[in-house]
């Protein structure tokens, strides 16, 4: 693939989230150097495939992401789980090894200083992994207070914003534009999600990502007569860069998204 493949799937803006002045330089980086495509929020990564040098980027940027997991691990190989345990809302296991429990979008996590299992199984996905050690390495701090704000609210967050939008906001709307309320919220229930009030909205939940990480998702369905198309809108608790870094918690929104889309095909 050359440098205007890659342009191609950019929205060719030149907004220079992704650190380089213009989306042609972006291309030339990812083509020539290697950089992640990922770097960019916006690139359409379906069916993208990229070798530098005979390398692979995708399984370059796992392996990248594999070796943060080993770091994010040794930086909780000295953690006190019992009394981190109870800032973050998870359950203590002092057995051999020891280990924290809590739920992660309704999958039970075990976590312990050597390894990670979500029901009972390895992750698939190492970012999945560098958002539990994250989790877990921050220590925990202020309480959720359910006072909710936008992402753009958090500092530097900018470049996050739409990242969020396309890869979380975007996905929700076209998910809940597809289902009746009920099944909607029988989906929701699944990944930690509960109803809740909103009487602007037409539908909104509260889901427990982490025991220490609400998130708001409220929808508002399509109006055709003024306009408007269907959109949902993440909410975050003011306390909640306690308990998770930017990256992390953008990552997490896309973790729902994932998350609920999975659960759809499986109760098809």
């Amino acid at each position: 693939m050359n440098p205007m493949q890659v342009v191609a799937r950019t929205p060719k803006n030149n907004c220079r989230e992704c650190g380089y002045p213009t989306c042609l330089a972006f291309g030339v980086a990812v083509t020539a150097t290697g950089v992640d495509p990922r770097r960019c929020p916006h690139l359409n990564l379906a069916g993208l495939e990229i070798q530098v040098a005979g390398i692979d980027l995708e399984d370059g940027a796992r392996q990248r992401d594999l070796a943060l997991v080993e770091h994010l691990k040794g930086k909780v190989a000295g953690a006190d789980f019992a009394t981190l345990a109870p800032r973050l809302g998870a359950g203590y296991n002092p057995g051999t090894p020891a280990a924290m429990t809590f739920a992660y979008l309704g999958q039970e996590v075990v976590l312990g200083k050597e390894g990670i299992l979500i029901d009972n199984r390895e992750p698939e996905d190492p970012r999945d992994q560098i958002l539990l050690y994250n989790y877990v390495h921050s220590g925990g701090g202020l309480a959720p207070e359910l006072a909710w704000l936008g992402l753009e609210s958090l500092p530097n967050s900018i470049a996050k914003v739409r990242t969020l939008a396309t890869y979380c906001e975007a996905p929700l709307a076209r998910l809940f534009s597809s289902q009746p309320a009920e099944r909607a919220i029988a989906i929701a229930a699944l990944a930690g999600g509960a109803p809740s009030a909103n009487p602007g909205a037409t539908l909104t939940f509260i889901f427990q990502v982490l025991p220490r990480l609400p998130q708001q998702v409220i929808f508002w369905a399509e109006d055709s007569e003024d306009g408007f198309d269907a959109r949902v809108k993440i909410l975050f608790d003011q306390n909640v860069l306690n308990f998770l870094d930017l990256e992390s918690l953008v990552f997490s929104g896309e973790r729902l998204a994932e998350r609920l889309a999975a659960l759809l095909t499986e109760m098809a």
